[in-house]
């Protein structure tokens, strides 16, 4: 399909007066509060909350390296614990920011120190992690190497803290947290094949053993929770990661083993955008002949959740890689990147070929509370389940999209290295097959 007739046939984003009522009703968050708090005195028998099902965990990162560990664990729905574990049918059920927040204000996270890694330090707190079966960090490695959700019963020190904590644009938002004093499992965990693998050899480094996983059928969502459960790695090394940290670490790490993979497969042969919208964020993704490059720039709008002044100027960032990769952690788009990398690479694994890739990111107004990176990865992921549009080269491809764009196409020139570079190289792209 010519691109032009592509842009004209986009229908707009049937999710976008949803997310609108959604801001304009968010009060809801406070009813689902009130609601978590009558549930909440409901499931407590003394100081102990019985009949508890934790499908996920959380590491936080406040204090490195004594940092708090947590069950999540619904309360009042545990027969639905499965719908609160954030994964990729969460975009596929279309849910909506109002839709994540609740989700997330109704999971309690029950939470204790605990040490990432040194027995000296962390023997006043709980024995070193690196083979923890037993106590808190124990419980919740069991919860995250599990593939279902696991019952069990926490003892609490204290009432929770009901709120949400808006959290960050890689790990979800947080709800109501409450100190634990101990969890006991009321049921043996089943834990995959694979996993049991990875956890039987010793001496296998982490990196290898995520990628096993992910090729024997693991999305990243489960690793992410077994890496940061510290379940991965050699024995020695094994250690508690920071949620946020992990999601990254996964995805950068899958990233670079399926760039493996495509690093001898032919490229494509014409020049395709792909285009995805969801919960006020709006991709591009441009693939053009050639060697594996990529880039990632955002453009942020005021009145968004990251740009929050309505009266400043539209916020943009970028960063790229070329065929041998990164040799340095990107700041500036952070998680972002590695998630939309991951959904790219995945994309032209599954065709058995590689290319060069522009993704830009509009980030509009409508996006007024984060959800988590998850709808970075996502967004690109289904971007290549439709049509694409056909462009003569990569230069008439960025120029109609920039059309399309909250910012001039000079401007992202200035920003964007391959939109700046590739325009004087246009003859390569005519050239190869």
């Amino acid at each position: 399909m010519r691109l032009d007739d592509y842009i004209e046939e986009l229908e707009p984003d049937e999710e976008a007066e949803r997310r609108r009522l959604a801001k304009e009703k968010s009060y809801a968050i406070t009813d689902h509060l009130e609601e978590f708090e009558r549930q909440f005195d409901d499931a407590l028998s003394g100081d102990t909350l019985v009949g508890s099902t934790a499908p996920s965990i959380f590491v936080g990162r406040s204090n490195y390296p004594d940092i708090p560990v947590g069950l999540l664990s619904p309360v009042g729905n545990e027969s639905d614990a499965e719908e609160y574990v954030t994964d990729g049918d969460w975009y596929r059920q279309g849910y909506a920011i109002d839709d994540v927040l609740q989700r997330r204000t109704g999971l309690l996270n029950s939470n204790k120190r605990a040490n990432v890694d040194s027995p000296s330090i962390a023997s006043r707190l709980t024995p070193s992690v690196h083979d923890t079966w037993d106590g808190f960090v124990g419980v919740q490695r069991e919860v995250a190497i599990a593939d279902r959700p696991v019952d069990l019963e926490i003892g609490l020190d204290d009432t929770p803290d009901l709120g949400l904590d808006a959290g960050t644009d890689v790990a979800t938002p947080r709800g109501p947290r409450a100190n634990a004093r101990n969890a006991d499992l009321t049921e043996n965990p089943h834990v995959p094949r694979p996993v049991k693998k990875t956890l039987e050899d010793d001496d296998w480094q982490a990196e290898g053993a995520m990628t096993y996983l992910y090729r024997r059928g693991f999305d990243v969502y489960e690793i992410n929770s077994i890496l940061s459960a510290g379940a991965l790695g050699q024995t020695k090394q094994r250690r508690l990661v920071p949620t946020r940290w992990s999601i990254t670490a996964v995805d950068d790490t899958v990233g670079k083993f399926l760039r493996g993979s495509i690093r001898n497969a032919p490229s494509i042969d014409e020049v395709q955008v792909w285009a995805n919208e969801y919960v006020g964020n709006r991709y591009w993704i441009v693939l053009a002949p050639g060697n594996w490059e990529f880039e990632l720039v955002e453009m942020k709008a005021p009145g968004s959740i990251w740009n929050p002044n309505p009266e400043d100027d539209l916020w943009m960032a970028s960063a790229s890689e070329g065929y041998e990769g990164r040799s340095s952690y990107v700041e500036e788009t952070a998680g972002a990147y590695y998630a939309a990398r991951l959904g790219v690479l995945e994309y032209l694994e599954s065709i058995g070929r590689q290319a060069k890739c522009l993704v830009l990111r509009e980030v509009s107004d409508d996006y007024w509370a984060p959800v988590g990176v998850w709808q970075v990865r996502e967004s690109v992921r289904n971007a290549f389940e439709g049509q694409y549009g056909e462009a003569e080269t990569f230069h008439d491809a960025v120029s109609e999209v920039a059309t399309q764009l909250p910012v001039p196409l000079a401007r992202l020139r200035r920003k964007s290295e391959l939109a700046a570079g590739l325009q004087a190289n246009l003859s390569a792209f005519s050239s190869r097959t």
